[in-house]
């Protein structure tokens, strides 16, 4: 019988997994923000990024699957963590030598840290909709408009220390904060889903290595591929392009981090109020209201001349870029743990690494392409992004999903949260 302790445990255990990325992410996010402006000679600020993403691509293809399996997502979070943390100590003494070294450290830990993160919340999600008799979806949902409405105010904090105090990098004790927070509080859990299928031992090494790969044999996953694409190229455009081509040689860098903060802030709340209307609207008119707002604000900057008379319009373009950019993080999270609930770990290897692809062509193509061609290329991706969901969605509206009766869920599902030892 579902009870309310299950649903407070549950979300118990998002919290711990959002306040932790918060204080995490409140060293980093400032610091992601101000590279390409505040390390701009010999390009160290654009090379350091590129380096982070090309190792988030790296190990996409082969870690998440293989940390989880083996450390579980508790595990996998708390070991990740710890390369954002030294990044965060190479940006004090920041030169060649130290910001490429934990660029790299923190690219190969971030893809099994965002892939544990939304395994757990998709686990958590999916438990809590089968004791509750509703669609999985719909708490799947809800869940990541938690994480991403506290996830996204570190932006929020992180750059509000670096813009009133220009020059200086939130404390690195942020991120010793999280890894201990995760350590102490968060409840290892593992999903009985593959007990109850009788997968008794662990699948074999190699196996585990080449599944992110072996997913591709749906086709679904390969349409949906673009979606996580231009999730990274958007994001690279706002914190590369966006943040050095129009506030800095406009209003000066010391605008940068107040532009961002309006983004994350936008964003948080945009967050929590798309995961919860999801159930009412279905994702479909998010994805819509996604597109038509990053489609109006990439006209608009294709006819806009920036001045520094024009203050609030800047505020307005990261604001409506955050409403959008919410869409993708919550939608796209929940849709992939949603379509491939058997192969979760898999899923979002494969999201991260497409996603750390956009990141790498947007930081890559930075230096040698004008703003106008590059915001040729992400409405033309954005586009068949678009039409390649589109199919997707009709497919899937041949294959309804009904929820299951509230406590009609098997004993082995009823238990999926359970301490590992």
């Amino acid at each position: 019988m579902f009870s309310a302790s299950t649903m407070d445990r549950s979300l118990r255990n998002v919290l711990v997994v959002s306040f932790g990325f918060l204080l995490l992410f409140t060293a980093y996010g400032g610091l992601q923000s101000l590279q390409s402006s505040l390390y701009s000679e010999e390009g160290l600020g654009v090379t350091a990024l590129s380096t982070l993403y090309g190792g988030m691509l790296l190990s996409s293809m082969f870690l998440p699957p293989l940390l989880i399996e083996r450390l579980g997502c508790k595990g996998t979070i708390i070991l990740s963590m710890c390369g954002y943390v030294a990044f965060s100590v190479g940006n004090f003494f920041a030169s060649w030598y130290t910001l490429i070294p934990t660029s790299i450290l923190l690219g190969l830990g971030a893809a099994p840290l965002w892939s544990a993160q939304s395994t757990y919340l998709t686990i958590m999600g999916n438990t809590h909709a089968k004791k509750a008799g509703k669609h999985g979806k719909d708490i799947v949902n809800q869940y990541f408009g938690i994480f991403f409405l506290i996830f996204q105010s570190s932006g929020v904090w992180g750059n509000l220390i670096s813009s009133l105090v220009f020059g200086q990098t939130p404390s690195q004790g942020s991120g010793v904060l999280a890894v201990l927070m995760i350590a102490a509080f968060l409840k290892p859990i593992r999903d009985v889903q593959r007990e109850s299928e009788g997968e008794k031992k662990s699948p074999p090494f190699w196996s585990t290595l080449l599944s992110t790969f072996k997913l591709y044999r749906d086709k679904r996953l390969c349409l949906l591929i673009l979606l996580p694409l231009y999730s990274g190229l958007q994001q690279g455009f706002l914190s590369s392009e966006y943040t050095r081509s129009y506030v800095t040689c406009a209003l000066g860098i010391q605008f940068v981090g107040y532009v961002m903060i309006c983004f994350s802030a936008t964003n948080a709340l945009c967050s929590v109020l798309y995961g919860k209307v999801s159930q009412y609207t279905g994702r479909v008119v998010l994805y819509v209201l996604g597109t038509v707002t990053h489609l109006s604000c990439m006209i608009a900057l294709l006819l806009w001349r920036p001045g520094a008379d024009q203050l609030a319009v800047f505020f307005v373009f990261s604001g409506l870029w955050g409403m959008a950019d919410a869409v993708w993080q919550t939608q796209n999270n929940a849709l992939y743990g949603v379509l491939f609930e058997k192969s979760k770990e898999a899923a979002f290897a494969n999201y991260r690494l497409w996603e750390a692809l956009g990141y790498v062509i947007a930081f890559g193509y930075s230096t040698f392409l004008c703003v106008r061609v590059k915001l040729y290329i992400l409405l033309g991706v954005l586009s068949l992004t678009m039409v390649a969901y589109g199919l997707v969605e009709c497919v899937e509206s041949k294959n309804p999903i009904r929820p299951p009766a509230a406590g009609q869920a098997n004993q082995a599902e009823d238990a999926e949260i359970q301490t590992k030892m």
